[in-house]
C-alpha cells in the first residue's frame, strides 16, 4: 500500500489488469507472459481447454489469450463455454490463416484474433487495444432512447420494450458508436477505428459479424442498422413490430 504524503491518508495501488493465457506449447506462454509483464500485466496459465475453462471461473481475468488448437477440447468449444457465462474479452490466436476459421471463432464470440506467427509487440498492442475499449465502455455517460430501444451507459444496460439484452462487450461499443451518430453513414473503417482503436489491425469483415450479431438481438425495437452498399452502415428508426 503506497501514502500520499501531503495529505499522509492510504492510497491503494493500481491494479493492473489479469491476462489467462491458454496454450500447449510452452515457449508460447513465456513469450506471450514476458511482454506482457514487460508492460506491467498480471499474468496466469493454462494448457489445455479444460483447465482454462476452470481458471476463467476460479481468476476471473480482464482479458484470455486462446489459442485455437488444444490438445483436448479446442479453442472453439472453450470460447462457447466461456460464453454461456462470461463477457470477458477473448483474444485468438490461430495457426490457421483462413477466413472462415476467423469468423468462426468471431460468430461464437471471441473480439478479435490473431494468426501465429505474431509479433510480440502486435500482441501488445491487440491487448492494450481491446483492454482500453472494454474499460471505456464502463465509463459514466448517459441514456439514450431510440425508437423503442433504451440504452444506460453508465451501467452497460440494454433493454427493448423494457426487457433485457445481453451484449457482449463489443457489440455495445458498437451499438453506442451507431447511437451517438443517428442516422450518419459510418465506414466499416470507422467503426474499426472507433471500436477496436486505431491499432487494430483486423480486417471490415469483422465489423460486418458483429453487426449482423446486433441486428439479431435489435429485433422488435424498431431500431434498424441499415448497410449502405460499398460504404458502411447507418442506425435508423423504422416501423419494425414483432
Amino acid at each position: 500500500m503506497e501514502y500520499n504524503n501531503r495529505k499522509n491518508k492510504p492510497r491503494q495501488k493500481k491494479q493492473m489488469p489479469k491476462i489467462l493465457v491458454v496454450d500447449d506449447e510452452a515457449h508460447i506462454i513465456e513469450l506471450v507472459r514476458l511482454y506482457l509483464e514487460r508492460e506491467g500485466y498480471e499474468v496466469d496459465e493454462a494448457a489445455n481447454g479444460t483447465d482454462a475453462v476452470l481458471k476463467q471461473r476460479a481468476v476471473n481475468p480482464d482479458l484470455i489469450l486462446l489459442d485455437l488448437m488444444l490438445p483436448d477440447i479446442d479453442g472453439y468449444e472453450v470460447c462457447r463455454q466461456i460464453r454461456t457465462q462470461s463477457d470477458t474479452p477473448i483474444l485468438m490466436l490461430t495457426a490457421r490463416k483462413e477466413d472462415i476459421d476467423k469468423i468462426v471463432g468471431l460468430e461464437l464470440g471471441a473480439d478479435d484474433y490473431l494468426t501465429k506467427p505474431f509479433n510480440p509487440r502486435e500482441l501488445v498492442a491487440r491487448v492494450r487495444a481491446i483492454l482500453r475499449r472494454y474499460q471505456v465502455g464502463q465509463q459514466p455517460g448517459d441514456i439514450a432512447e431510440m425508437g423503442k430501444l433504451r440504452i444506460d451507459f453508465p451501467r452497460q444496460e440494454v433493454t427493448v420494450k423494457s426487457r433485457p439484452v445481453k451484449l457482449r462487450t463489443k457489440e455495445f461499443s458498437l451499438l453506442s458508436t451507431f447511437i451517438r451518430n443517428p442516422g450518419i453513414v459510418l465506414s466499416r473503417e470507422k467503426l474499426l477505428e472507433d471500436v477496436w482503436g486505431f491499432d487494430y489491425y483486423g480486417e471490415s469483415r469483422t465489423v460486418d459479424v458483429h453487426v449482423n450479431h446486433l441486428r439479431d438481438k435489435l429485433a422488435g425495437s424498431g431500431v434498424r442498422i441499415e448497410t449502405i452498399r460499398g460504404t458502411g452502415y447507418k442506425i435508423t428508426t423504422g416501423d419494425e413490430t414483432e
